[in-house]
């Protein structure tokens, strides 16, 4: 059997913590360092440098982490792999081709091409960017032909650990549970130090004032032990690995483009301290069609916030809105939505605790339209409500994106590794799906706890929540600890109890679904984003918090579990 395959992380996102790269290097035993960059706020970005520069479009900070980085990896013999290519991919390989040249450190790249389908059809007016996200097997492909760095555009997060699993264990499409064990740790360790104590709902509970960042310890049959480095900050704990898991999911089937993993198989079980293994998972078919990000300039946005404050609140926010009724009927822009933050408290002994905030956000597809909008707000300075401020001067208007998920079927995709020689290799789609097997359904939930005395206190002194994003999609994840606390969340939080305590996601769908093994629920909210992080669509654009907002809330919990 060949030896398990020790996987890192050292970047979450596009502008995560630079030294990052190093410490994974230093800080212990390594085969292969891998690098998230990509979100889909990126790719607009990303997008943006490309038309102003054609040779941009990777991220430029993996370029300087290598200054040091590629000698290090050299040295201890460590691949590395990234999607830092984003839109172009063989130019940053050129780019550490030129840079290993120039400081003396031999290394073969490679790097895989064929998401960018700008090209490839009419996307509709003003697309900016078109990239279906691929799967491992170019990776695969690159690996097994020698390359020390590995460069990518668009493909899942997870790939950037299934594709050097597939490599290093000879695994082929067939074999998709050991597939769904290194998607599910790939899941884990995409977004950095959010598995090893980072946004972590008891964060109290350790010291993360600067956590390292995680491992993953592949094993043949796809199961695997989640680590850190030794000596470093943060905790590894089957809570932080929870809480990972349910970021950004929906289901109990994880669709990706190697396999579909079955998150409600996973298992988790303490193997030491900092060290926690993942088990059980079974994997079915990928779906036949790939998921495309495209992203465009959806318009300009402009906003203006006024500090209200003391008494009267709700009064002087209403006069402030009938005097922009008179500006708006001047020249009123396409949207307008007017937010009030009620951060006063009654007789503060601080005045910016004495204040709410008032917010009007205005979009329009002309930007002079959204300046004209706001810079009204000064005229109304000495002729409006008494106290007033604002937070800041009005500026210009700035461009806002927007976020669109098209399907596209796999094997219209040219997926293609280029390996060390220049050699182009095209990389097939998996072969049709299967009949998948059932999911536990709502008629199989554990039986309720007996009746028992409660008392009103907030959900977040027994759960723990992770909310992220979707396109315009928000989930909430929340999980609890023990097989007592699991049998109240189940038929406590309901879809119904949910909207109660969030009424933002009123009018929206929502769906719960149900992962037991995990002690977990996880809820979607369609469309409570609007079209994407990128849009600004509301005050947390990526649902960052909305876990957070929910464990605040107060409902009536059994005195047992507290």
């Amino acid at each position: 059997m060949p030896r398990p395959l020790l996987i890192g992380n050292a970047s979450g996102f596009y502008g995560d913590r630079f030294d990052a790269l190093r410490e994974m290097l230093t800080g212990g035993p390594l085969d292969v360092l891998t690098g998230d960059y990509l979100a889909e706020l990126t790719m607009l970005i990303l997008g943006r440098d490309r038309l102003k520069d054609p040779g941009l479009g990777y991220a430029k900070t993996f370029l300087a982490q290598l200054e040091e980085g590629l000698g290090l990896a050299a040295d201890r013999g460590v691949k590395i792999v990234t999607n830092a290519g984003g839109l172009n991919p063989a130019g940053l390989a050129r780019r550490i081709d030129e840079l290993a040249e120039r400081v003396g450190v031999p290394v073969r790249v490679a790097h895989v091409t064929g998401d960018d389908l700008l090209g490839e059809r009419d996307w509709g007016t003003g697309v900016l960017t078109a990239n279906a996200y691929l799967g491992g097997a170019g990776i695969a492909a690159c690996l097994r032909a020698g390359a020390d760095v590995v460069v990518t555009g668009r493909v899942t997060d997870a790939a950037l650990v299934t594709g050097p699993a597939t490599a290093h264990f000879g695994w082929t499409a067939a074999d998709l549970d050991p597939l769904a064990g290194a998607v599910v740790a790939g899941h884990v360790l995409e977004c950095g130090a959010q598995a090893t104590g980072g946004n972590y709902s008891f964060f109290q509970e350790h010291d993360v004032r600067h956590p390292g960042f995680p491992l993953a310890e592949i094993h043949a049959d796809g199961s695997a032990v989640i680590s850190k480095h030794p000596g470093t900050g943060g905790a590894v704990t089957v809570g932080t690995v929870t809480e990972q898991l349910l970021y950004e999911t929906s289901g109990p089937r994880y669709l990706g483009p190697d396999v579909t993993a079955r998150l409600d198989t996973v298992r988790l079980a303490p193997d030491g301290p900092d060290r926690v293994r993942i088990s059980g998972v079974r994997g079915e078919a990928p779906p036949p069609t790939l998921k495309a990000g495209l992203t465009r300039v959806g318009g300009f946005r402009n906003e203006v916030v006024f500090v209200l404050t003391g008494l009267d609140i709700e009064a002087k926010a209403r006069l402030v809105r009938d005097q922009f009724e008179a500006v708006f009927a001047k020249a009123r822009p396409a949207e307008a939505r007017w937010t009030l933050a009620r951060t006063d408290r009654a007789d503060a002994p601080v005045q910016e605790e004495a204040s709410a905030l008032l917010r009007l956000v205005v979009r329009d597809r002309d930007p002079e339209a959204v300046g004209r909008a706001v810079a009204a707000a000064v005229e109304l300075a000495l002729s409006s409500y008494p106290g007033f401020h604002l937070t800041a001067p009005p500026g210009k208007g700035a461009p806002y994106g927007v976020f669109e998920a098209a399907y596209v079927d796999a094997g219209d995709v040219p997926h293609t590794a280029v390996l060390p020689d220049g050699t182009c290799v095209p990389v097939l789609p998996p072969a049709p799906a299967v009949i998948p097997a059932p999911v536990l359904g709502e008629a199989a939930l554990p039986s309720p706890l007996p009746a028992c005395p409660t008392r009103r206190a907030p959900l977040g002194l027994v759960a723990g929540a992770r909310g992220g994003d979707k396109g315009g999609s928000a989930n909430v994840g929340v999980w609890v600890r023990t097989d007592e606390a699991w049998r109240w969340l189940v038929h406590e939080l309901t879809v119904a109890r949910f909207v109660e305590l969030l009424p933002e996601v009123g009018g929206f769908a929502v769906a719960r679904h149900l992962l037991p093994n995990l002690r977990a629920l996880n809820f979607t909210v369609d469309g409570l984003l609007g079209d994407g992080v990128a849009s600004q669509a509301r005050f947390d654009p990526q649902a960052k918090a909305v876990g957070e907002w929910l464990r605040s809330r107060y409902l009536e919990i059994p005195e047992v579990l507290l």
